[in-house]
């Protein structure tokens, strides 16, 4: 299992450890299907100490007391207590109650399926703000980086802007996602197969449980990996009215040796072998390939900065469309780096979503 919090949102601010060595005990944040929760091991044990569902986004001990920043519920971050005696936990502050209560907010629901290889898959629809039975509106599905990353039922203000805005918004997390330990996590050499299939069932499983959905105007957006299954996506289906690919992957051939993940990193999906050498399956496995089958109309977003996805990867998928005559957009922000939606600068994050909305709204509100 993943020592760490992969839990993805876009409404952190600031950081703080997740691990601490006391005496004989290591506590540590760990990643358990879809929140992150608080452990401690101790002669080979380990036990579960928090049990909300949510996000552990770091603390500190003292005495008997853990101390935490947390997201629980609906809530924006907020500091807790654990008592270690009793495992009751508290919270201490208020910092973010009148935003919250300020603002309506559209509560995620629990849309979990059973994929092709019968592993049950977690997924959530969060409904538009203002829904209202019987009405019909456009429908966003919302792809998480990593892979090895994880959505959960916490708030994510990019959601709830899209459901306030008049969508409904899925997600889920596929096969390849964190959690659930190595072996549902393993996507080695299967980037675009399972997980595509996966991403497919849940789209049909939501349309088929909420028919307020219209079926002929769905997005799709995400980014890093959600931007590179955004790019294979438009490259296999057609099923989608409006793609918005952000801080994206498109071609395993020039990504290697070119981001920041070190020259070990593309082998690393191809069972150890350079994209170099191993070319037809990095090729195969890129959605530059099948971008010549894309009709959908495409906004690309990318921050000249980013090094772990760099610019040319979103670059090659625009000019593959453009030349084509297939509606498209490059919105390139100067300055940011991959971290534009979750820590770039406030005017940026602004237009960024400015952008997403945009793209949207014309194209799937008739």
């Amino acid at each position: 299992m993943p020592i760490n919090n992969s839990l993805g949102d876009d409404c952190r601010y600031g950081g703080g450890q997740q691990h601490q060595v006391i005496g004989d005990t290591v506590y540590h944040v760990i990643t358990k299907m879809e929140s992150a929760q608080l452990v401690c091991i101790k002669d080979g044990q380990e036990t579960q100490l928090t049990s909300e569902h949510g996000s552990v986004d770091c603390f500190d001990i003292y005495g008997n007391k853990v101390y935490m920043v947390a997201m629980r519920g609906e809530r924006l971050q907020e500091l807790y207590s654990l008592d270690l005696d009793t495992g009751k936990e508290e919270r201490l502050t208020s910092f973010n109650e009148d935003y919250i209560l300020s603002h309506k907010l559209s509560i995620p629901q629990s849309c979990d399926f059973v994929n092709h290889e019968g592993v049950r898959i977690q997924g959530w629809v969060i409904p538009p703000t203002d829904y209202r039975p019987g009405t019909s509106y456009p429908g966003i599905l919302t792809i998480h980086g990593g892979p090895k990353t994880v959505y959960g039922d916490v708030y994510f203000h990019e959601m709830q802007l899209l459901a306030a805005k008049g969508y409904f918004v899925f997600y889920c997390n596929p096969t390849g996602s964190d959690g659930r330990g190595d072996e549902f996590g393993f996507l080695i050499t299967r980037y675009g197969t399972v997980d595509y299939d996966d991403l497919m069932q849940f789209t049909d499983t939501v349309l088929e449980r909420y028919p307020d959905i219209d079926r002929a105007a769905l997005g799709v957006t995400g980014g890093s990996y959600g931007g590179f299954m955004t790019n294979w996506i438009i490259g296999h289906t057609d099923r989608f009215a409006a793609a918005v690919s952000q801080r994206s992957i498109s071609n395993w051939i020039s990504d290697e040796g070119t981001s920041d993940w070190s020259y070990l990193y593309v082998p690393c999906k191809f069972g150890g072998v350079s994209a170099t050498i191993n070319k037809d399956a990095a090729w195969n496995n890129s959605p530059l390939k099948y971008a010549g089958r894309a009709v959908t109309p495409t906004l690309f977003i990318h921050s000249d900065e980013d090094f772990r996805c760099p610019l040319g990867e979103a670059l090659q998928m625009y000019n593959n469309l453009i030349q084509r005559g297939i509606e498209t957009r490059l919105c390139v922000f100067k300055g940011e780096n991959h971290e534009l939606s979750r820590s770039g600068s406030p005017k940026n994050r602004i237009k960024r979503l400015e952008e997403l909305l945009g793209w949207m709204d014309a194209h799937l509100k008739h």
